[in-house]
């Protein structure tokens, strides 16, 4: 995607909600390949997925700042493409095995338990955790709810 779509993509979106800040946030996707982007982001759009879980430890090695209520983000599908902003609502940090139910029902993901939030989320950082941490169960999790307030 080259600069000037996704500064296309903000304006847009700046004129649909204008409290959105003039500086265009870096643009990122969910999930870790394009398939997840897709299948999360399509969540999103239809209303299912208003939260989202990012490993503590993961965001760290990456230099990357915790999410802030009141931060929008841009949000991109499996190819790159801008399709949604979302405002953090709010963010808690809390053990992997302290996250719960109402949490992991917000995500939208599968039968949306905390069961099957424990098991999905557990494969998914043993794969694809940019950490040198190993999984475990009390790493901290940032635990972030959004609003979407723009859609393409």
């Amino acid at each position: 995607m080259t600069r000037s779509a996704l500064e296309k993509f903000w304006s847009a979106a700046r004129e649909a909600v204008p409290a959105l800040p003039i500086r265009m946030p870096d643009p990122w996707q969910f999930g870790a390949i394009p398939d997840h982007a897709d299948e999360l982001l399509a969540l999103v759009l239809d209303g299912t997925k208003t939260a989202t879980a990012s490993a503590l430890w993961d965001i760290e090695s990456e230099d990357e700042p915790i999410p802030q209520v009141g931060e929008a983000s841009m949000i991109l599908d499996g190819r790159n493409r801008p399709r949604a902003v979302i405002v953090t609502t709010a963010v808690e940090i809390v053990a992997f095995s302290a996250v719960n139910a109402a949490h992991a029902h917000s995500e939208g993901e599968g039968d949306r338990t905390l069961k099957e939030w424990r098991e999905v989320h557990e494969q998914f950082w043993r794969r694809y955790g940019q950490s040198s941490r190993a999984f475990s169960s009390d790493m901290p999790v940032v635990c972030e709810r959004f609003e979407l307030v723009f859609a393409v």
